[in-house]
């Protein structure tokens, strides 16, 4: 069967219902659990109403899981091949060319948060299956895909799925790139607060989330310092504004994972205030912190052969005037001493009366490069792509693939192309879209056919 012929019969259902999905602003707006309405907020519901409704009008069979997550399924058998999406998103910082919610087409690419993560992809699975299923392919497997609503915040929403449905023997989370991802960095988040008065720093912010790296950092101070941060934009060639006692700075958003790739502008702000003041908190980012995407001021550098480097990005931060929150996140490989490094950064912060709290921690995921899952989505991949060269690879980025037994991240961004996930003017590829299609249709029947 050549599914990649078959697939491009679908393009345009493809463009019509992602566009449909990407114009819904799936920013968590906050999370309620007692709602049992809209748990993450009325757009996210809407998102997840809008594909069980498609699936039912296809023919397949839905579940809503207490509007935490749902499930699209077809196939008959006791085991469960997962397909992992999620229909939430980060929030649109930066400067977009349109806007984030658009779903803007142009030469052949669509422009929207999420494009890429994850919505464009679980669409490129969903017409897998649905092509499957037309073609009258029969399956000796169950094979779902499970929608989740709150994989960027800390994937609750998996959380109360699998707590009520049954966990898939094997799956792949089409949520990365290309050709497959069979190890995942350990992913830990942690705050630090602390409480103080400074006689120049009103308040500051910067940031929303632990996994972007922020593009935007705001201080109001108490002394007027125009010149000088006139002067520091200028000899640092830094962008950035100032309106009476508020001065801003302008950095680059990235993922977490990749903090290199950004410019944070948080770095940039201390940069800038560290000459002005002897705040505690400036003081601690200066020396713990500051340009270090590694955790070598910390003293927590290391690296896995597979794993490759620990990462550490500062995401947030939050400060009235009084009371200081700092988030952070660090994306450590398998050879990483946890413990060790715990107290490490606890008496970092205890320098400077800041009190650690950790958030979450996420251990490392791993499947052998061996394994028959692994296998078969290779091949999957090579047969559409001939691309027998590129290597299959671990990675920082966190996916729904870390929640199973066994599971793998598979596409769809194939190699060479940019990936803005979490950046501004996110877009896919249609041409792209369709191969991954054809792509997870093949794997599906190879893992789930009769």
């Amino acid at each position: 069967m050549d599914w990649l012929e078959i697939a491009k019969e679908y393009q345009e259902e493809y463009v019509t219902l992602v566009k449909k999905l990407l114009k819904i602003p799936t920013v968590l707006e906050k999370y309620d659990p007692n709602s049992k309405n809209a748990p993450f907020g009325k757009d996210i519901k809407k998102a997840l109403d809008l594909m069980l409704k498609t699936g039912e009008v296809d023919g397949f069979t839905v579940k809503n899981i207490d509007n935490y997550a749902g499930h699209i399924e077809m196939g008959e058998g006791e085991e469960v091949l997962g397909v992992l999406g999620h229909l939430d998103v980060v929030p649109a910082g930066g400067k977009w060319h349109n806007p984030p919610f658009s779903a803007y087409e142009a030469d052949g690419k669509i422009y929207a948060r999420g494009a890429m993560d994850d919505k464009g992809p679980t669409i490129a699975a969903y017409l897998a299956m649905k092509m499957i299923k037309q073609k009258g392919i029969k399956l000796n497997k169950k094979v779902r895909l499970i929608l989740g609503c709150d994989e960027e915040s800390g994937m609750r929403c998996i959380k109360r799925y699998l707590e009520q449905e049954k966990m898939p023997e094997l799956g792949f989370a089409p949520d990365a790139e290309f050709p497959l991802i069979y190890a995942e960095k350990g992913i830990y988040s942690f705050d630090f607060e602390g409480e103080f008065e400074d006689d120049l720093i009103a308040s500051l912010k910067a940031g929303e989330r632990y996994n972007v790296v922020p593009d935007e950092c705001v201080v109001d101070v108490k002394k007027n310092l125009q010149k000088e941060f006139i002067k520091y934009l200028q000899d640092t060639k830094t962008h950035g504004k100032v309106y009476k006692d508020t001065y801003t700075v302008f950095g680059k958003n990235a993922h977490a994972a990749w903090p290199h790739l950004g410019n944070n502008a948080i770095y940039l702000m201390v940069n800038f205030l560290k000459q002005h003041t002897s705040s505690p908190l400036i003081q601690f980012i200066d020396k713990y912190l500051n340009g270090d995407h590694y955790g070598k001021k910390l003293g927590i550098e290391i690296f896995d052969r597979e794993m490759k480097e620990l990462t550490l990005n500062t995401g947030f931060v939050n400060y009235d005037g009084q009371k200081a929150r700092l988030g952070l996140n660090i994306r450590y490989p398998r050879n990483y001493e946890f413990d060790k490094g715990e107290k490490k950064i606890i008496k970092a912060g205890s320098e400077y009366k800041l009190t650690y709290k950790l958030v979450g921690n996420s251990t490392p995921h791993y499947v052998s490069p061996q394994d028959d899952l692994v296998k078969s989505l290779h091949e999957a991949y090579k047969k559409y792509t001939g691309d027998h060269d590129s290597k299959i690879m671990s990675i920082g980025g966190g996916t729904y693939a870390r929640i199973l037994k066994k599971a793998v991240a598979f596409g769809p961004n194939l190699p060479g192309r940019e990936d803005l996930a979490h950046q501004p003017n996110e877009y896919l590829i249609i041409k792209d879209m369709i191969i991954a299609s054809a792509i997870y249709a093949e794997s599906i029947v190879m893992l789930a056919g009769v």
